[in-house]
C-alpha cells in the first residue's frame, strides 16, 4: 500500500472496491436500464425530510395530535411517489453509443449518447457524465422518443483509448431521492499525437526513382515547380498560398510533381528530440496536416512501416493512425 493510502485509508479501500465492481460490469456499447442495473439512495434533503417525518410521528403520538398524522402521512406519501416516479424515469431507458470520432492528445474527445425511452410519458432531467467527474449534461426525453446527449474526456496520450465508464443519474420530481446506474462501453477512441505548435518548414522533396534534379523549396514550405494558372486547371491544382500574396493565380506544373516525392520521415523529425520519440511524433502529425493543407503528396516512413505517397482525407486518416498507433 502507497504511503497516499496509509494516510487516506478509507478512500484507498472505497477505490478499491470501486475498481472492483466497475471490473464484473460487462462491456457493451448499448444498454437497457432495469431493476437490475439502476440503484436508488436518498440524497441529503431526503435524509432530513425523513427525520422531520419521524419527529412528527413521535410528536403526534405522544400528544395525539390529529392533524399531525394527517400531514405526516401526508409527507410520507409524497416521499413514497417520488420514489417510485424517480426510479421509473431511469428503468426501461435504453443508452446507445455514437462511435465517437478520432481526436488529437489534449483535446476533448467527445462522446454520443442516444437516449430511447418506449414509454408514453416524458422523462425529465436525466444527466449523464463520466464515471468520477461532474460535468453533467443533462436533457429530457420525449415519449416513445429520443435524444442526444454529449459527454466528454480528455485523452492525454496517444494510442487507442477505451471508452471511460459513464454514468446516468436522475432526481426528480422531488430531489429527495438519487437514482443512479454506471455503464461501460466497449468502443475505443483513436488518439493522434498532438501536432507541434510551430513545426519547422517541411523537408525537401526526395527525386523518384530515374530522377536526376533534386526539388527545390523555399523557406515558406511551398514546392516550386509551379507556372501560371491556365483555363481548365482543377482547382486542386492552384496554389492559393501563392495567390493570396499575388493578384494573379499559379498552378502546380504537373510536369515537374510527381518527378518529386515528399516524404515525412521519422529519422528527419527526430532531429533535436533523441530519446524524445512523442516530440518526434508531434512534429510529423503536424507535417502531415501542413502537407494536406497544402495539397501536397506525400509519403510517411516510420521504424518497419512505409505509407506510399498520396493526398486526400483518407491518405491524412492512415498516417495520423500509423502515427497514433507506432
Amino acid at each position: 500500500m502507497q504511503a497516499r493510502e496509509w494516510l487516506h485509508p478509507v478512500a484507498a479501500i472505497r477505490k478499491r472496491f470501486q475498481a472492483w465492481w466497475q471490473s464484473r460490469l460487462p462491456l457493451r456499447d448499448t444498454t437497457t436500464l432495469t431493476q437490475r442495473n439502476v440503484y436508488i439512495l436518498p440524497t441529503r434533503p431526503g435524509l432530513m425530510l425523513g427525520l422531520t417525518v419521524m419527529t412528527l410521528l413521535l410528536a403526534s403520538i405522544n400528544y395525539q395530535l390529529n392533524l399531525g398524522y394527517v400531514l405526516t402521512f401526508l409527507l410520507m406519501g409524497c416521499a413514497v411517489v417520488g420514489i417510485h416516479v424517480c426510479h421509473g424515469t431511469l428503468r426501461g431507458l435504453t443508452m446507445n453509443l455514437i462511435a465517437p470520432d478520432a481526436c488529437f492528445a489534449g483535446d476533448n474527445a467527445t462522446i454520443g449518447i442516444n437516449l430511447v425511452s418506449p414509454s408514453r410519458s416524458i422523462r425529465y432531467g436525466i444527466g449523464l457524465a463520466v464515471l468520477g467527474t461532474q460535468h453533467w449534461s443533462w436533457a429530457d426525453v420525449p415519449a416513445q422518443g429520443s435524444t442526444k446527449v454529449q459527454v466528454a474526456f480528455q485523452p492525454v496520450q496517444r494510442g487507442q483509448y477505451r471508452v471511460p465508464p459513464l454514468t446516468a443519474e436522475t432526481r426528480y420530481p422531488l430531489g429527495t431521492f438519487r437514482v443512479w446506474t454506471v455503464w461501460r462501453p466497449a468502443a475505443q477512441v483513436l488518439v493522434y499525437p498532438k501536432p507541434e505548435a510551430h513545426p519547422p518548414p517541411l523537408p525537401p522533396g526526395e527525386p523518384r526513382a530515374g530522377g536526376a534534379a533534386s526539388l527545390q523549396r523555399q523557406h515558406t514550405g511551398e514546392f516550386d515547380g509551379v507556372r501560371p494558372y491556365r483555363r481548365g486547371d482543377p482547382l486542386k491544382l492552384v496554389v492559393w498560398k501563392k495567390a493570396a500574396k499575388a493578384d494573379e493565380l499559379v498552378s502546380r506544373d504537373a510536369q515537374q510533381v510527381p518527378r518529386f516525392e515528399l516524404w515525412l520521415d521519422l529519422a528527419q523529425a527526430g532531429s533535436g528530440h533523441a530519446g524524445q520519440p512523442e516530440q518526434s511524433l508531434s512534429r510529423l502529425c503536424a507535417w502531415v496536416l501542413m502537407a494536406e493543407r497544402q495539397g501536397l503528396h506525400y509519403g510517411l516512413r516510420l521504424h518497419g512501416l512505409e505509407i506510399a505517397p498520396g493526398s486526400g482525407e483518407a491518405h491524412k486518416r492512415h498516417c495520423l493512425q500509423a502515427l497514433a498507433l507506432f
